[in-house]
């Protein structure tokens, strides 16, 4: 993944900027990474993670019982695919590093997941720009139709 001006990626075939704001919690809302030995460990894992799958994490926030991610993904994952990877290696990760947490997931089942777009303003502008910047493709001469 490269980037292009510090807003756009490129894969091969694609330039692109899939933003999301994601918030998953704990299990039963637990506070579980109260301290922070763990909140660091856990942004740790998220960094490898996102090294390993080309996700490119611009904000973060380890709560108590909860994480918030502003995150950037590759068209080739769906965000679900993002998500199950982010929550299930960080749960088996966590647990090989320390043995704090019970067994099972750390996680709750679900998340929050948001769209983050391109102003709006700025797309309309472009959209209504569009006939500015219009090149003329020649046309083909074609002999009339004629009436049968």
């Amino acid at each position: 993944m490269s980037t292009n001006n510090g807003r756009l990626y490129n894969l091969d075939h694609c330039t692109y900027i899939c933003q999301y704001h994601v918030v998953w919690v704990t299990k039963y809302r637990g506070k579980v990474m109260q301290e922070t030995y763990i909140k660091n460990t856990f942004k740790t894992i998220f960094k490898q993670i996102a090294r390993w799958k080309d996700f490119k994490i611009m904000e973060w926030h380890v709560g108590d019982e909860h994480i918030h991610l502003y995150i950037i993904i590759p068209p080739k994952y769906s965000i679900a695919y993002a998500i199950q990877i982010l929550k299930g290696k960080s749960s088996a990760w966590i647990k090989k590093k320390t043995k704090k947490f019970p067994p099972g997931s750390i996680w709750a089942r679900g998340y929050f997941v948001s769209t983050l777009g391109i102003n709006e303003f700025q797309v309309r502008n472009y959209i209504n720009n569009q006939q500015h910047r219009r090149i003329e493709i020649p046309r083909l001469p074609f002999p009339p139709k004629s009436e049968h």
